[in-house]
């Protein structure tokens, strides 16, 4: 939001009246009294900006489905244990950003943790880096 403000030389409040005008149906008189009163303060400026705040809503994640995402990841670990603590989190997390996708939708994702896809690196086997040693074949 700031960014966008910057970009078009406006204020930080316009840009969040035309998030908030993004959030009603176009269907709605009171989309378009807002889209009429927003266009008048701003002139020829407002297309760019509307545009550009359209973008980013289209580029940002519903927060919800990111939280209901990660709560259905977690439960699974959260039942194993009645009480936890720092150092179960600290290694529940560990475990999260190590431990490789077996499958995505994405196909660059597939065989790589989530730190390989944010550093561009690879790394061993999240229980070699917790130092158990390296990991052993199976034997038949």
């Amino acid at each position: 939001m700031i960014s966008i403000a910057r970009a078009h030389l406006v204020s930080e409040t316009i840009v969040r009246e035309a998030c908030v005008l993004h959030r009603l149906p176009t269907t709605l008189p009171t989309y378009w009294l807002g889209w009429n009163r927003l266009r008048a303060k701003m002139g020829h400026k407002f297309h760019a900006l509307f545009d550009a705040v359209n973008q980013a809503m289209v580029q940002t994640p519903r927060s919800s489905s990111l939280v209901e995402n990660l709560n259905s990841r977690l439960r699974n670990y959260f039942t194993l244990r009645r009480h936890f603590g720092d150092s179960y989190l600290s290694l529940l997390q560990f475990f999260l950003n190590h431990r490789r996708f077996m499958r995505s939708r994405r196909a660059e994702r597939n065989g790589k943790s989530p730190r390989e896809l944010m550093t561009g690196q690879g790394h061993p086997h999240w229980l070699t880096l917790l130092g158990l040693g390296p990991l052993q074949p199976q034997r038949a």
